[in-house]
């Protein structure tokens, strides 16, 4: 079975990412992994305090994923896998990829202008090494262009 993966954010390309999979794995007969990402807080001399950011920024990206997850079983029924991890992006995306070989391919979205993003600036960049395809979807499509393509 292809498994697409898509990193869940509270940008708008995550949004055309998440389509172009859902689609992808609709005609291909895969799934989709959500993998929500938690970047690291700074260390902050009062422990409870850092605790509790952290805490909040775990919160909000379980609530992204569960929203992106619910827009995935509204449009096709799928039901995908949800992670939540907390860390620098690029390593999580790569030791997510290496403890799950079934990924068929990372899918992510460039910004419809200016600089297309860190992770689509680092995974371009690095394609050659990683253990699947990488899809790039352009940032300036419509629904309806997403829908054509995949």
């Amino acid at each position: 079975m292809r498994v697409y993966l898509v990193i869940i954010d509270e940008t708008e390309e995550a949004h055309g990412a998440l389509r172009f999979a859902a689609r992808r794995a609709a005609r291909t007969g895969g799934t989709v992994h959500l993998l929500a990402l938690v970047p690291r807080q700074a260390f902050n001399a009062f422990a409870g305090v850092q605790a509790t950011i952290e805490e909040e920024a775990r919160d909000r990206a379980e609530v992204l994923a569960n929203s992106a997850a619910g827009e995935l079983i509204n449009e096709g029924g799928q039901s995908p896998q949800i992670t939540v991890k907390v860390g620098d992006g690029k390593t999580v995306i790569v030791e997510y990829l290496q403890a799950h070989p079934e990924v068929a391919a990372l899918v992510l979205a460039a910004a419809a202008e200016g600089n297309p993003g860190p992770l689509v600036t680092h995974f371009s960049a690095t394609a050659g090494s990683l253990p699947c395809p990488l899809f790039i979807v352009p940032g300036g499509l419509s629904d309806q262009d997403l829908d054509r393509l995949s």
